[in-house]
This record gives structure tokens, C-alpha cells and sequence, in this order.
């Protein structure tokens, strides 16, 4: 079209893509206005489709050529200014679109305004220039279903207080050459900014590549990407070679670490100063800029976390690498086991291993000893255990093992949690009145659920009778007719008053005695305050009722 030779250059001389930005625009919008192409220089017509009307527009433009009267003159044609058409081999960036939202008014002589007034109104929608609509925000690069072991996303980093961005020595290697290798300094202090700020989207690493989109100061985010040269053959070989020449590197790359030793083999793995190639879609041509900066940054967190992404960047995956480290274990393993000359086995004649043979009888045990033995004395460590409940455990665990030694049964096996923990309480002397003796039953009760008051009226009920003592303190049961029927008139013949039954107890008037009868024929006492209905075991269980309240008081007590 003839409308591109008087475009006029772009505003703003520091966006150098704004001129091919336009141009692209022209060629992309010519195929779709015209049937058919036209050859540079020719001059397009523009045909409306029937009953369409051209809709209004400017007044036409001088024609280029200008006929000159006159005999033997021919038409001079005037030299035609095109277009620079050449294409760039730069990428298209954000800035092109953003420089032309930006401006006020597009300049005269560009297709979108020349166009306009040779376009049928039925054809208005082809031609519609792309920068008249919003241009969609660039997606992330994260795309986590397209990973595998030679490309790995990472979804971006929370912003983070100041710091170092690296902790481990290698992470600090990639930070020092992004340093070392910078030209201005103030462009790595915003970059560190914008890392820090989370402005780094999600990171995806492919083989000598890290790739991201960077948010800066304007609306659309910058395509940012970092290389680094993938490692050869030979040197991979060499790398592979010191890795399992030591069992503790493929241990310290299982565990993410990676050794200096494995580092320094002779191969670069880690990147020296200028090693790192940013490119940034960004107009700012700075080595790095802040956006491939800030990239890198975020880079040196990703090789502290895992160093398998340093080796990933220089050509191989994880997978990759721990199954050539795998191979070439097992090859080293059974070139050893080769080379090593079995020992030789001695060897036994069949006939004397299948030979029938008779073994000799068993000796006698050992006589059982008459009492278990003292164990030894634990002496008393600051913040160790406590020396008697250690005594305590050890005598009852001698006890139990002679007494099983003995009669080859152990009763105490059969016990429960909180039947053992009874015994153990009852065992140890005291009725809970020492400052010991009150550590251990507030122990027992809290490894077994109870108060210390539950399990000090069961010690006294295991006291009285054993285990059959604590089943009448817990259980009430109804006895049959016969002996628990007969002790009320052997009550009434000691002149005692008349105890008031309750399935198998007997209570006092007073409510300050009762019987018990157990499911073992014999009768407990109890006693508690008037009223208060709090029993506890005292006396021995005795056959007789009337012998079972012998030594619970007088006469008029009762």
C-alpha cells in the first residue's frame, strides 16, 4: 500500500521496536485485505463486494506520478520511499505493544489510518489492526504436565526477607559468578530486589536453559532466560567416573548435597564469571539486566534445594544420572568380585554327612535356687532415672523369674495394665506417705489413666487379699442363697445390730462399717466416714463375718 511510504518515524527514539512493530502489523494485515499478493512497487485496488458501499474517508492522496506535457516527454515518476521491510532478528517484545498503547496518537501514514477509508464496511472486521485490542498478559511458563527428567518446573518463590539467597557452597558459587561476571552493580541490586519481592514467576529448567517470566515496572511480565553451556560426553564420563570412585558422593547427591571433592574433578560443573548468558525481552540491553538478575537469584534457591537442577542445567536429568551412577557401581562391584580368588570351602565326604548319628542326651538343669537374688545398686544420676524405682523393677523382676524358674508359671503374666500397676504399688513398702513412695504412685496412676487416690485404696484392697481383694473392691455381684444368707443371724447373735443387705454387702446402720462377700467365700471389712459412703479396705478377710470385723474397733463402736 501506498499509505507506508509516508510513515513517519516513531516518537520515542529509545523504543527501537515500535518502527517494526508497525511494520510487521502491514505486512500481517495485506493478505487478508487483498485477493492475492501484489510485488513490491505495485499499486493496490481495492474492489467492493456487491451492494457494499466504500465507507467515507479522507480525501484521496496525491497521485506519486505526475504527467508533464509537453512533445517527447515521457511521465516522470518520482522515487517512492519505502518502508524498512528488512526483518529483525530480534524477537518481538511487550515493549512494541506497550510503546504503541502508550502513545497518544498513532502517526500519520501507518495502515491502520490509511486503510480505513478503502475498507467495505462488510471486510471492516479483517482488517482491524491488532493493536486496537488489549493483548492478552503472556501465561507462566509453569506447566507441570509437560515435565519429565529433562525438564523440571518450579512453582515461583514466596517473597522473602533480606538475606543471603544461597546457604550451601555451590548455591554461593552461581551467586559469585552472576557477581563477578555483572557490568553495573545497580542493576543487580534491583534485580536482588525483585527476587526478593517475588517478582519471578514459575522457573522451568531444561538442559542449559532457565526460563521465567520476571514482573518489572510495567503491566505485561518480561520473558527472561538464562543459558549455560551443557557439558560433553568426556566431560560427563570424567564426572560419572569420580562420582563412584567414593561411595559417600552418590550418598551426599542422594541426600541433595553435593561435595567439593565431586565438584572438584576437573570438570566445570559450576559456572565461572561470564559463564551465565541472560537474554530479556525487555529494551534494556544492560549485561545482566535487573529482570535476568533477579532470574538468576532465584536460580541460586533452586540449587540449594536440590543440586540435581545444576546438573540438569548441564545436560542430564536426576534419573539420567543416578541410573548411569548405578550401572557403573554394579560394573566396579563385579569387576572387584572377579578379580577377587574365592577362599577355598572344606569340604565334608557324603557318606559321613548322611550318616545316621545319635545325639547325645541333654545335660541336667541346674538346681533351682532357693530365693532370687539381690539385684545390684543403681546409683543416683542428676536427671537420670530415679535409683529405687530401678531398684524396685529389678528385685520384682528377679522374683518373677525365679518364681517362673520354679514352677514354670508366671501368674503376674496374666495380670493387666492396671492389676500389674497395683501389684508394683503394693510391692514397695510405705502407704504412700514418703516422697518417693508419692513419685511412684503418681507415675503408676498416670500411666494407667487413675488418680493417685484410685490407686492407693486399690493397694490397700491387694494388701487385704491379693488380686481377689481388688475384684471386691471394683465388682458387686449377687451371691447365691446359703452362707451370705446365714451371716446376718451370726451378726444379730454377737450382738451387733441388723446390717442392711445390698447385693453382697452388709452395712451398718450407722453407715460406718460394711462386709463384703467375695466370690472366693470369705468376707472383707470397710470402713469410711458416716455419710460419706467412701470405703476403704481394712482388717483381714476371714470366713466368718463376725471374725472379719475383729480389730475395727469396740464393742460400742460397732
Amino acid at each position: 500500500m501506498l499509505a507506508g511510504a509516508f510513515r513517519m518515524p516513531p516518537e520515542d527514539p529509545a523504543e527501537p521496536d515500535a518502527v517494526s512493530g508497525g511494520a510487521a502489523v502491514s505486512r500481517e494485515a495485506a493478505p487478508d485485505a487483498v485477493t492475492g499478493g501484489t510485488a513490491p512497487g505495485e499499486e493496490t485496488v481495492r474492489v467492493a463486494p456487491p451492494g457494499d458501499r466504500l465507507a467515507p474517508g479522507p480525501a484521496p492522496r496525491t497521485p506519486l506520478t505526475e504527467p508533464r506535457t509537453g512533445p517527447g516527454t515521457e511521465p516522470r515518476t518520482e522515487p517512492r520511499t519505502e518502508p524498512d521491510t528488512e526483518p529483525r532478528t530480534e524477537p518481538r517484545t511487550e515493549s512494541r505493544d506497550a510503546s504503541r498503547a502508550e502513545s497518544p496518537e498513532a502517526p500519520r501514514g501507518e495502515v491502520g489510518s490509511a486503510s480505513a477509508s478503502s475498507v467495505p464496511a462488510g471486510g471492516a472486521a479483517f482488517l482491524r489492526h491488532p493493536a486496537s485490542e488489549p493483548r492478552p498478559s503472556p501465561r507462566s511458563m509453569g506447566a507441570p504436565a509437560r515435565d519429565g527428567d529433562h525438564r523440571r518446573t518450579f512453582p515461583a518463590f514466596p517473597p522473602r526477607a533480606d538475606g543471603p539467597f544461597a546457604g550451601t557452597w555451590w548455591g554461593n558459587a552461581w551467586v559469585a559468578a552472576l557477581e563477578e561476571g555483572a557490568l553495573d552493580l545497580k542493576r543487580l541490586a534491583r534485580g536482588r530486589g525483585y527476587a526478593e519481592q517475588g517478582n519471578v514467576d514459575a522457573i522451568t529448567v531444561t538442559p542449559g536453559l532457565v526460563l521465567a517470566y520476571v514482573q518489572g515496572s510495567r503491566p505485561r511480565p518480561y520473558r527472561v532466560q538464562v543459558r549455560l553451556r551443557t557439558l560433553g560426553d568426556a566431560d560427563w564420563e570424567r564426572f560419572l567416573e569420580a562420582a563412584v570412585e567414593r561411595p559417600g558422593h552418590i550418598a551426599a547427591l542422594l541426600d541433595k548435597e553435593m561435595p567439593e571433592s565431586l565438584a572438584d574433578c576437573g570438570v566445570p560443573l559450576l559456572p565461572g564469571p561470564g559463564d551465565l548468558e541472560p537474554q530479556c525481552s525487555c529494551p534494556d540491553r544492560g549485561h545482566p539486566c535487573k529482570h535476568a538478575a533477579a532470574l538468576c537469584y532465584q536460580t541460586a534457591r533452586l540449587l540449594d534445594a536440590d543440586p540435581f537442577v545444576l546438573l540438569l542445567l548441564r545436560g542430564r536429568g536426576e534419573r539420567e544420572v543416578l541410573d548411569a551412577l548405578s550401572r557403573r557401581n554394579a560394573t566396579r562391584a563385579a569387576r572387584a568380585a572377579q578379580e577377587q580368588e574365592p577362599e577355598p570351602l572344606p569340604g565334608v565326604r557324603a557318606a559321613e554327612a548322611l550318616a545316621a548319628r545319635t545325639l547325645p542326651p541333654l545335660p541336667a538343669p541346674l538346681p533351682v535356687p532357693s530365693h532370687p537374688e539381690q539385684p545390684p545398686a543403681y546409683p543416683s544420676v542428676p536427671n537420670g532415672p530415679d535409683s529405687f524405682a530401678l531398684d524396685h523393677l529389678a528385685t520384682d523382676a528377679a522374683a518373677r523369674a525365679h518364681a517362673l524358674l520354679a514352677t514354670g508359671h508366671d501368674e503376674i503374666g496374666e495380670l493387666d495394665l492396671w492389676r500389674d500397676a497395683v501389684r508394683l504399688a503394693a510391692s514397695r513398702p510405705g502407704s504412700g506417705l514418703t516422697v518417693s513412695t508419692r513419685a511412684l504412685y503418681a507415675a503408676l496412676a498416670a500411666a494407667v489413666g487413675r488418680t493417685p487416690s484410685d490407686l492407693a485404696r486399690a493397694v490397700a484392697a491387694w494388701r487385704q487379699g491379693g488380686s481377689e481383694g481388688l475384684t471386691v473392691l471394683e465388682e458387686s455381684w449377687d451371691p447365691p442363697a446359703g452362707r451370705f444368707d446365714r451371716a446376718r443371724p451370726l451378726l444379730l447373735a454377737a450382738d451387733l445390730p441388723a446390717f442392711r443387705p445390698r447385693r453382697n454387702h452388709l452395712t451398718h446402720p450407722r453407715g460406718h462399717v460394711q462386709l463384703r462377700f467375695g466370690q472366693d467365700g470369705l468376707w472383707y471389712a470397710y470402713e469410711s466416714e458416716p455419710g460419706q459412703d467412701d470405703w476403704w479396705p481394712r482388717g483381714t478377710p476371714d470366713p466368718d463375718p463376725v471374725g472379719a470385723l475383729t480389730g475395727l474397733g469396740t464393742a460400742d463402736d460397732l
